[in-house]
């Protein structure tokens, strides 16, 4: 038999089969293969690592003393009675020392009303549920523990400001997610720095002060342009109030 005949032959039966309600064998589905055993124990110890991250934070968030809190005179010209102490980190936030350029800032310099801090973690907490992935939200300086005078004598440019606990600084998001204030404008995240912008003004902000150079606005009379503030914005709530 010739070799185009056996060729021949042999579609015929493959037809003579089909025909017949016998179809070829589906091929088999590729094998599954298990993780390796190692790569397994690497994500349950990361995923324990960050629950105890996580819980830590919740802990110090959990440790706030609540305080009723006074604002005395104006924010260049007042103090602080009853302040509250933001603590150096919590599940969304960090803080950061403008002076050392390092996290945690220190402890005496992250004092505020009790309105103001809980300003800041409810605005936070808010992004942070709008944006999951986004990174910890950087805060700086709030005021001292009694307020008053935080000029250059207490490093840096010092502030003119933050002397009743209406005041703080909050960093914008980098667009490389680094947990540390920003050096440029061009390592900003320009669409998360905006929502923290317009989440502020809508918080009740009396002001918010926003670089030259960062692009950001918002309603006028309360988001405002003012030099040295290209890493960060000032959150300002109103109302100081004399003692009783």
């Amino acid at each position: 038999m010739s070799f185009l005949a056996v060729v021949a032959a042999i579609a015929g039966a493959g037809w003579a089969m089909t025909r017949a309600g016998t179809t070829p064998a589906a091929p088999s589905p590729p094998v599954s293969r298990p993780a390796p055993a190692g790569a397994v124990r690497d994500a349950g110890r990361e995923r324990d690592r960050r629950a105890r991250q996580l819980a830590a934070r919740r802990r110090l968030e959990a440790r706030i003393v609540w305080r009723r809190s006074r604002a005395v005179g104006e924010p260049w010209a007042g103090t602080l009675v009853r302040g509250v102490r933001l603590p150096r980190e919590g599940v969304h936030f960090f803080t950061w020392d403008p002076v050392l350029r390092r996290s945690p800032n220190r402890s005496w310099r992250r004092y505020g009303t009790d309105r103001l801090v809980r300003t800041l973690l409810a605005v936070i907490d808010a992004y942070a549920a709008a944006h999951p992935h986004a990174p910890r939200v950087g805060i700086g300086d709030l005021s001292r523990p009694h307020g008053g005078d935080f000029g250059p004598e207490f490093g840096g440019l010092g502030h003119v400001s933050h002397q009743n606990g209406l005041d703080a600084d909050v960093y914008y998001p980098r667009l490389d997610r680094r947990e540390r204030a920003p050096r440029r404008a061009d390592q900003i995240d320009h669409r998360l720095a905006q929502d923290l912008v317009d989440r502020f003004a809508r918080a009740g902000a009396q002001i918010v002060f926003v670089g030259p150079n960062t692009g950001l606005h918002g309603p006028a009379g309360i988001v405002r342009v003012l030099v040295h503030h290209d890493d960060h914005l000032h959150v300002r709530l109103p109302g100081a109030e004399g003692l009783p």
